[in-house]
């Protein structure tokens, strides 16, 4: 029989590893709510924040870093937005390699690596997702990067409604409503994910951007994927990157934004301003529903036998074999695709042509490594 001792000292103990478990799990959850660290590189010509473009967003969770990078001689300009969806990293980081390693000869880049800075902040629940990604660099240092979730931090914004009904009059599920890919053209007056929809907006037109870019990644199970999702006034653009990139035995298939697909970047991009709209999908197995083990190194190297099995059924939109689609892939097909679309710029109307130098190509990528790329921490920095 167990004392009334034994019991109270087992209470205790119990009471102890409860109080350890918050303060660790508090700890993890707080470390999320300090930004990554990006390290701009020679090409970056001024910095701004969004809320320079819609005071609205001024001391919120949604105001985030707008990078400049202007060449000496004139040319288009393109928008570029990683960070849509914090749980999709190639877009993130592919953005932050542009703002480190890129150099403008010609033209102007405007670059926003976190679009949803207050998705970076959290993970998505009953999801088992890492929270950080590292990267060991060219020096041997580490960078690590968080990997967040699809939608706006519920502690910023709450609660959501049973439907949401998002600024072009669609009616979605409540939870959509802190998915920033739903929310264009966005809300001066609306919840914290609408005000960043609009102050995106606000670069776009106030920039005078030529061709603006979402970039994103999707499950394998997802038929848009591998690909450039175009609006109607892009699709030229698009079909020249598209045909570019075949040469270079990169896939990527060519999708017309459908007009009906109101609140996203695709569509509201190119009907609420004068921008090329286009947005791009890689192929990210830790997002799809057929996953097995959820962890970093799922998210790094894209490998996970299930979908092998997955692919071997004929269940996927994507090729999928023991290799996978390691982040090296996912990031070097975005910046491909990038550089096909500003070698193609001139030749769509009368848009003056873009000149970027300084970055990677696709073999240079899957063979140093992401990291490779990447700017050490400035001394101090953590």
């Amino acid at each position: 029989m167990v004392s009334k001792i034994d019991a109270r000292l087992r209470a205790a103990a119990l009471a102890v590893l409860v109080v350890l478990a918050v303060l660790v799990t508090g700890a993890q959850f707080r470390a999320m709510w300090k930004d990554d660290l990006i390290v701009p590189g020679p090409g970056v010509t001024a910095t701004k924040m969004l809320s320079d473009y819609f005071p609205g967003l001024a001391g919120t969770a949604g105001d985030t870093e707008v990078f400049i990078l202007e060449g000496k001689a004139p040319g288009a300009t393109c928008f570029i937005l990683g960070g849509t969806h914090p749980n999709e990293p190639s877009g993130c980081l592919t953005a932050m390699l542009l703002v480190e390693r890129a150099q403008v000869s010609k033209g102007r880049l405007v670059v926003a690596p976190r679009g949803n800075r207050s998705g970076f902040t959290c993970n998505d629940p009953q999801e088992g997702s890492p929270q950080w990604i590292h990267f060991t660099l060219a020096d041997g240092s580490v960078r690590a990067f968080r990997f967040g979730s699809r939608g706006t931090n519920p502690l910023h914004q709450w609660p959501d409604p049973d439907i949401y009904i998002n600024p072009s009059g669609q009616r979605l599920s409540g939870s959509e409503n802190r998915n920033l890919n739903r929310a264009y053209p966005g809300r001066p007056e609306g919840t914290l994910t609408e005000k960043a929809a609009y102050g995106i907006m606000e670069v776009i037109r106030q920039e005078k951007a030529d061709i603006s870019v979402d970039l994103h990644e999707a499950s394998p199970e997802y038929p848009v994927i591998h690909a450039i999702v175009a609006h109607e006034r892009s699709e030229d653009l698009a079909a020249m990157a598209v045909m570019d990139l075949d040469f270079d035995g990169i896939r990527m298939r060519l999708e017309k934004s459908p007009p009906t697909f109101y609140g996203l970047s695709h569509r509201a991009w190119g009907d609420y301003s004068e921008t090329m709209a286009l947005l791009m999908e890689t192929a990210n197995p830790s997002q799809g529903r057929l996953r097995g083990r959820t962890d970093e190194h799922l998210v790094l190297t894209g490998q996970d036998r299930f979908y092998v099995k997955a692919a071997e059924l004929g269940r996927l939109y994507v090729p999928f074999d023991s290799h996978g689609h390691p982040i090296e892939e996912r990031v070097g097909r975005h910046m491909s695709a990038l550089a096909a679309i500003w070698r193609n710029a001139e030749f769509v109307g009368s848009m003056l042509p873009i000149e970027v130098e300084g970055l990677p190509d696709f073999a240079e990528i899957m063979e140093e490594g992401y990291g490779h790329f990447l700017n050490p921490a400035p001394a101090g920095a953590v």
